[in-house]
């Protein structure tokens, strides 16, 4: 079996990293600041401790480790953009310092592959209905922004021969983890079932195991493809009218949704590059299928 060692392994996005390749037959080291419950996860994994610090030298984690996939990222609770909070200074050497160290450690190791999870936000500010490819100039302004493009910048300059690097720009990634745990939607099904104010919002959405199924193809793909390289990963765009309307149907809710929300001018990411590579997203079904299964859950029926 091959060694992958996953940061952040027990984040929303990581459980899902990390379940997609125990079932593709990867042997899986989890990275973090606790071990994960015994029944984190639906097969055994190990524990490694890491953390997002550049003052300490953690070479020794990345022992027999053949893949890297770095998904770890310290922000405040249910924030990524402002994540910083007050602190911008060490929001910066945890997620940009620390990072950069991990990939110097994990190339010094001998790792043969790492992936780093960037962002949308990486783009920025682009003109209105300006198609977001990874070739293109990108003007982040936030600072969660800034510090993701800074660190796929980082990994790419560490790229060369032994060593492969790819970066994903992932966007409003949504889906079960585990059993009893609140999804993506929690809150704003609350809200509608509670009567408070929906806001006409739109977004790109794509399932974690699409994402998942992606970050397997940087592991698995010829490196001459992927090596140096950064891949959108995005599919659909929804708005909140259109998440909501299976609940509506379901339960019977008296209260209006929300307005359509406008999607003229909204920044589409292409997937086109990692489309090449034979990716493809679930697109409209899955995401429907998947809005209609919290609605089961949430009104207790299935």
């Amino acid at each position: 079996m091959t060694r992958v060692l996953v940061s952040g392994g027990t984040g929303y996005v990581g459980r899902f990293i990390v379940e997609h390749l125990l079932a593709n037959g990867y042997k899986v080291t989890v990275g973090g600041r606790s071990a994960p419950a015994p029944d984190a996860f639906s097969r055994p994994v190990s524990f490694v401790s890491l953390l997002l610090d550049p003052n300490f030298d953690q070479i020794e984690v990345f022992d027999n480790i053949y893949y890297f996939v770095h998904a770890a990222f310290d922000h405040l609770p249910g924030k990524y953009r402002g994540g910083e909070g007050g602190d911008p200074q060490g929001f910066q050497t945890k997620n940009l310092d620390g990072t950069v160290r991990l990939f110097e450690a994990a190339k010094d190791a001998g790792v043969r592959r790492t992936c780093f999870f960037s962002s949308r936000a990486a783009y920025g500010t682009q003109p209105p209905g300006m198609l977001l490819t990874e070739d293109m100039h990108c003007r982040p302004d936030t600072l969660y922004g800034s510090v993701k493009l800074q660190a796929e910048r980082a990994l790419l300059s560490l790229c060369g021969h032994g060593f492969v690097t790819a970066s994903l720009r992932v966007t409003g990634v949504y889906g079960a983890t585990r059993p009893g745990q609140p999804h993506k939607w929690q809150s704003l099904f609350d809200d509608y079932l509670a009567g408070r104010p929906i806001p006409p919002r739109a977004g790109t959405e794509v399932h974690g195991d699409d994402v998942a199924s992606a970050l397997r193809l940087m592991l698995e793909t010829d490196s001459v493809r992927i090596s140096g390289e950064t891949f959108n990963v995005s599919d659909m765009l929804i708005d909140n009218r259109a998440l909501l309307a299976p609940l509506k149907n379901r339960t019977c809710c008296p209260h209006p949704l929300p307005d359509p929300a406008k999607t003229t001018g909204y920044n589409i990411m292409d997937t086109g590059k990692i489309g090449a590579l034979g990716w493809k997203a679930g697109g409209q079904e899955r995401l429907v299928q998947t809005a209609r299964d919290h609605t089961s859950l949430l009104n207790g029926t299935g």
